[in-house]
């Protein structure tokens, strides 16, 4: 059901996040740029999302935002290297090269919010011993 509700929250930010990229791409911005930009937006509007609609999690805000942050920086690297790898390396063109970014980041955010931001006891297993 998480998984459910994470695609759910995903395809809502993802996808107008996904637009505004190919918007902003057209006008000029370089791809990287773009994607710098937008992930950052969409980071914090799924923040709102996933930690309350995704996870239900109640657990110190501070703390899962800090563990948040990290995830996402994660994430945005994985983003950027796809992008560097093919786009400016193979020569892919980056709407697609970003569109199957977006896939491929939100699984690996998945798992890190479900065990690492997100845990299921509230906080995380390192804090409670």
């Amino acid at each position: 059901m998480q998984l459910f509700r994470y695609a759910l929250v995903g395809a809502l930010s993802n996808v107008a996040s996904f637009f505004m990229y190919l918007a902003v791409t057209w006008l000029g911005a370089s791809p990287k740029v773009s994607m710098s930009l937008l992930y950052c937006v969409s980071a914090a509007i799924g923040f709102l999302g996933n930690r309350s609609i995704t996870f239900a999690h109640n657990g110190n805000l501070m703390k899962t935002g800090a563990r948040y942050v990290f995830a996402h920086s994660l994430g945005y690297l994985l983003n950027f290297c796809l992008l560097i790898i093919f786009v400016d390396s193979l020569g892919y063109p980056h709407q697609w090269v970003q569109a199957i970014a977006i896939f491929v980041v939100a699984g690996f955010l998945f798992l890190a919010f479900k065990i690492f931001v997100f845990p299921a006891t509230g906080e995380h297993i390192v804090e409670s011993r």
